[in-house]
């Protein structure tokens, strides 16, 4: 058994299961940075109610891998917090039935078994797949099998000749059929799968009822703002274009549900509450706003938003989350949450290739004790959100930094003693020595 917690602060979600259904579902939480997994892995099922058992008095809601030990937790553990399970779709038995094809290859003979998949499910499935030879048995026992009864219906179908392979959807019957020499596919849920039961999960805790209503600050500056004045060829102009920027801003603030208060120049200040925050933002992924004043304009904003437990932790907040945003050098927005976690950057005029990252506090606080400074930080984000890229070597990292190439040995030095960084692969040169690479695995969340 092992168990995994992240120390973010946040709603904490118990996750129990096999160890790579467990490491999937943490990384699809990277899209729920108000969601704290603490986790339990199971070597199989009838290991689950136990383990949650446990962890019922440390979160507050629990989420399980599968219908089969759902049921177990329901008959065996007394919860007073809710209990989900990722559910199963037609897509994951198609990827589970392409794999075992083609791991019979020419000795298929159309048959095969399959549990934990209802029959209406795989009617579905064989509509779909349109192949008239096909067939598929279905277990049909029990309304609740244990995990003995399965494998002996998979064990039987195959012995008896009645089917050359097995689909199951429990981890602990696929390793054991594997070692009784029965080839077999374990069906797993897609991502999208394990997205709808998380947010599922999210929904149905009352610490996510309470943040809701949390206040959000946000703090725009409008990037370049003096050179814009100073190209405009009268007051007149200069005041329309004042009134323009405030007006389109007004527009995107009320969508918020906000209230926006111009601070004197380029500087605007709104609140919102949490829960509309996220919502218009599409799970704190992008702002429209930003986008269309580029459009319309051509302005790019830098833009930092605060979480706090106080609207002056949260006014705080979204003041280092503006000069975070200014130090990746505009034309982005972060978020500082309550605990000092980072989230960006969002995407803002351009699209990005990967999603946001989130950054927790000890990473961040590791990041200063090494010499990388917030604008470091910043910038590192800013370039893995655009370009996906992670690693790097010397000069281009200096150029990206804006320092030296003698400076950056160093503080790869100081960073790779720290953890933050570590040497890859060596790129090869048209001419000269190869260069070493550096990858920085914190921007991978």
């Amino acid at each position: 058994m092992g168990n995994y917690s992240n120390p973010e602060a946040g709603i904490k979600i118990g996750v129990v299961g096999p160890g790579e259904m467990v490491t999937r579902i943490v990384k699809n939480m990277k899209r729920f940075p108000t969601l704290e997994p603490i986790t339990r892995i199971s070597k199989h099922e009838t290991e689950t109610p136990a383990l949650a058992d446990a962890l019922k008095h440390e979160v507050e809601v629990l989420l399980l891998c599968g219908p089969v030990p759902y049921r177990k937790v329901l008959e065996r553990v007394e919860s007073a917090v809710p209990v989900h399970y990722v559910h199963y779709n037609e897509t994951g038995l198609y990827k589970a039935f392409y794999n075992i094809q083609k791991k019979l290859g020419n000795g298929y003979r159309n048959a095969i078994s399959v549990d934990t998949i209802t029959s209406v499910m795989v009617k579905r499935f064989l509509e779909e797949l349109d192949d008239q030879a096909l067939q598929v048995l279905c277990y049909e026992g029990a309304s609740n099998p244990t995990r003995e009864q399965l494998l002996a219906f998979h064990q039987d179908c195959f012995m008896q000749g009645m089917t050359a392979g097995a689909l199951t959807g429990i981890r602990s019957i696929s390793v054991e059929l594997e070692e009784r020499g029965i080839p077999n596919e374990w069906i797993t849920p897609t991502d999208q799968d394990i997205v709808v039961a998380l947010e599922r999960a999210l929904l149905s805790t009352n610490a996510r009822k309470s943040k809701e209503s949390q206040i959000v600050v946000g703090l725009i500056q409008v990037d370049g703002f003096g050179k814009i004045v100073d190209r405009q060829s009268s007051e007149h102009d200069i005041q329309k274009l004042k009134l323009d920027i405030h007006r389109m801003l007004l527009d995107h603030v009320d969508a918020f549900r906000g209230h926006l208060t111009h601070l004197g120049g380029d500087e605007y200040l709104f609140f919102t509450t949490r829960g509309i925050f996220e919502q218009e933002t599409g799970g704190y992924k992008r702002l429209p706003l930003a986008a269309e004043l580029h459009k319309s304009y051509q302005l790019t904003l830098s833009i930092g938003i605060g979480f706090g437990r106080t609207a002056n932790e949260a006014g705080t907040h979204a003041r280092a989350a503006l000069r975070r945003a200014k130090e990746a050098q505009g034309n982005s927005c972060f978020i500082v949450r309550e605990d000092g976690g980072i989230i960006g950057p969002l995407e803002m005029t351009d699209a990005l290739v990967q999603d946001w990252a989130l950054v927790n506090p000890d990473v961040i606080q590791q990041a200063e004790g090494a010499n990388m400074t917030s604008s470091y930080l910043s910038k590192l984000l800013v370039a893995y959100a655009r370009t996906g890229r992670n690693e790097f070597n010397v000069q281009e990292l200096a150029s990206l930094l804006n320092i030296t190439v003698r400076s950056t040995h160093r503080l790869l030095l100081e960073w790779s003693d720290a953890g933050l960084a570590e040497a890859s692969t060596m790129e090869k040169m048209p001419k000269g020595r190869p260069r070493q690479r550096y990858r920085f695995p914190f921007l991978e969340g």
